[in-house]
């Protein structure tokens, strides 16, 4: 199994970065996205199920970040909009074995399996 991160990069606010997980060797039951500022714990960004179905994101960047996964190789993206300085982070993938339905679950990193390497995305402003 293996998760490899792509895509990230200096941007200023306001503009838009569109990240990529390669997800190989076996189905998932959901995958994740996650970020870490520096000096901070990470922190859950959004979820799905593998299958796909409706994405939960966080607050912070609900209706701006959309998620998900193109089904005929198995990349799974996050597209980050209206980008601000406060998203600066290393954002990682993961993806979970088990489907989970409840987001007391799924917004934990606890509960993912796999993890991508992450890439640094920075915001100036």
């Amino acid at each position: 199994v293996q998760l490899q991160a792509s895509g990230g990069g200096l941007v200023q606010a306001g503009a838009s970065l569109r990240l990529s997980c390669t997800a190989s060797g076996r189905p998932f039951g959901r995958y994740g996205w996650f970020r870490q500022a520096p000096g901070k714990e990470r922190e859950f960004v959004a979820s799905n199920v593998w299958r796909g179905g409706n994405a939960y994101y966080s607050d912070s960047v609900k209706g701006r970040f959309t998620i998900w996964r193109d089904n005929r190789d198995n990349t799974l993206y996050l597209q980050m909009n209206s980008l601000k300085p406060e998203d600066t982070a290393v954002y990682f993938c993961a993806a979970a074995a088990g489907a989970y339905s409840l987001p007391a679950y799924y917004t934990l990193s606890s509960n993912y399996d796999y993890w991508g390497q992450g890439t640094l995305v920075t915001v100036s402003s």
